[in-house]
């Protein structure tokens, strides 16, 4: 599976809070007041654009594309409750059969397209067919190897073929035969690329601009770098839906906002700004300002720990060959300095971590194979090394990291770390598309260590394991940077994959993800927080426990 990661394709970007004395628990959520239906809520983003073809985008349920189509499920996202599956445009979240290689949908009744035409399971494999097209890729794929092994299949457009592992035995009725069982599928179902495309369209490379709607909203006006205008779709069945109330009557995404520029406006909290939830990254010094300030402190939302930050080793270079040598980065990093680097507060940026499956999902099992202080041992990881036959330790590290927001910062902070344990290392930045060639996509990429974070794109340990540990993920586009190898850790994701019962593949997911940590292919650091300021008529501002970012289905306006 190669796909984009889920944090480069989310518009709501973390503001990361300095000094409000948030804790483990949502802060500040709903905004106050009552929320009704009318007005215009506004959306300020640093991003040029936001992605409306289901088939390229990478966009979390609870965040920008859910406001113009549905897919076949949904989450229920609560403050403090674990997220669960439900029914969208499906009665119910798919039956499995034939030990789960088979499952089967039934759509609900007179659902409708914002054009008035009606929504028909033929439309929802067509818009899972587009997404293999090489025009239209760039969109999460967790689908595409089980539909088509290898990836043979290359879309319709190109000789009219259809895929034949997705049956449509009438309107109403959708049914997959996957090429091995997949317990998580009904969780795939609620990825971007099963929002129904009426069949026959979406030819043009543009049709994200102007989308056949499926959800409340249809685009109005859509301005690259400058603004997209959602209207109602008059079509709309709210009874048909449990998770998208739909308040506003109108959302303006405002693209290519500055975010000093973002944040004054929020803090000034004048005019339509009222009505306005910032979606970028704000600086530590701009969030010395909204704190600094009674109204706008009052205004952040902060989430509970999420995404996982950690450091990659290259495990296919030099020295990081050797089991031995990465376990002795487990002590050497100074996960406190980190954690200052990433907020300016070590409580306000997230958890210590020591486990590669992040809070909120099911089947987490809290352990710490490697125990030491959180400012790490220097002197252990010494010794660790000069048992390893490295008395001198280890010098000419290339430490990759994105050039953008704080990461130079942060990758500083492991960089001054591992010195003290002997270990000498050189930071080399990259912007977002260098990185992904150089870390992502290269053969023999010219690094040691990858600075990086994580959140999974659906609410399962599958989503934290599979796309950084299998080996299918290295290079072409996959997020193993680690390089990580193991053909037995191979083995045991798929088994786990293939297990239907929740419960007994959550137990699965636990125990690889102690085993493939006894590799030491990487070093958790922290489940980041995430806050976000909105303005004073935004109400409805909710983070639940999965995943660490506000649902935009639940905002509103103030009245």
């Amino acid at each position: 599976m190669k796909r984009r990661h889920s944090l480069a394709g989310i518009a709501a970007v973390a503001v990361l809070l300095a000094a409000c004395g948030a804790n483990d628990k949502p802060a500040g959520q709903d905004g106050g007041g009552t929320v009704k239906q009318g007005g215009t809520l506004y959306l300020l983003a640093d991003s040029p654009t936001q992605q409306y073809d289901p088939a390229r985008s990478s966009s979390l349920v609870v965040t920008g594309l859910q406001f113009v189509h549905r897919r076949l499920t949904s989450w229920k996202v609560a403050p403090g409750q674990d997220t669960t599956i439900v029914p969208d445009l499906a009665t119910d979240t798919g039956k499995p059969s034939d030990g789960g290689k088979t499952w089967t949908f039934t759509l609900k009744d007179n659902l409708k397209y914002s054009d008035g035409t009606p929504i028909k399971s033929e439309d929802v494999k067509w818009g899972l067919e587009r997404s293999f097209a090489p025009a239209f890729s760039g969109g999460l794929a967790y689908h595409k190897d089980l539909l088509s092994p290898g990836l043979t299949y290359k879309g319709p457009f190109e000789g009219g073929q259809e895929l034949s592992s997705i049956e449509t035995p009438d309107d109403k009725t959708i049914i997959f035969k996957l090429a091995r069982p997949y317990g998580d599928w009904n969780w795939v179902a609620s990825t971007p690329a099963f929002a129904p495309v009426p069949k026959g369209k979406g030819a043009e490379a543009n049709y994200g601009e102007k989308p056949v709607a499926s959800g409340p909203y249809q685009i109005e006006t859509f301005e690259r770098g400058k603004q997209a205008v959602l209207v109602r779709n008059t079509n709309f069945d709210p009874k048909s839906d449990e998770t998208r109330p739909a308040y506003p009557d109108r959302v303006v995404w405002q693209f290519s906002q500055q975010t000093n520029v973002i944040s004054k406006r929020l803090i000034d909290d004048s005019g339509d700004d009222k009505n306005a939830f910032g979606v970028s990254f704000a600086s530590p010094a701009q969030l010395a300002q909204i704190t600094g300030n009674a109204s706008a402190k009052s205004r952040l939302v902060t989430s509970e720990s999420g995404a996982l930050a950690y450091l990659a080793l290259n495990t296919q270079r030099g020295k990081l060959t050797d089991v031995n040598v990465r376990k002795a980065f487990q002590y050497a990093v100074n996960k406190s300095a980190f954690q200052v680097a990433s907020a300016g507060n070590a409580q306000l940026a997230g958890d210590i971590a020591t486990t590669l499956i992040t809070p909120g999902l099911a089947g987490r099992e809290q352990f710490d194979l490697y125990q030491t202080k959180p400012e790490g041992d220097p002197g252990k990881a010494k010794d660790m090394l000069a048992a390893a036959g490295l008395p001198n330790g280890l010098d000419g590290l290339v430490l990759a990291t994105r050039a953008e927001n704080d990461w130079p910062r942060k990758a500083e902070s492991i960089q001054s770390g591992l010195a003290a344990a002997g270990i000498k290392v050189t930071i080399k930045p990259l912007d977002e598309e260098t990185f992904t060639a150089e870390v992502q996509n290269k053969d023999n990429p010219d690094y040691d260590l990858v600075l990086t974070s994580w959140q999974p794109d659906i609410p399962s340990a599958n989503a934290n394991i599979q796309p950084l540990f299998q080996s299918t993920e290295i290079g072409g586009g996959g997020y193993n940077t680690a390089r990580y190898n193991n053909p037995e850790v191979d083995r045991l994701i798929t088994e786990a994959q293939a297990t239907v019962d929740q419960a007994e593949a959550g137990k699965k997911w636990a125990e690889l993800d102690r085993k493939i940590l006894a590799d030491s292919p990487v070093v958790p650091l922290i489940y980041t927080r995430n806050s976000y300021l909105h303005g004073t008529k935004v109400g409805n501002v909710k983070i639940g426990r999965f995943p660490a970012y506000a649902d935009y289905r639940q905002f509103g306006i103030i009245q």
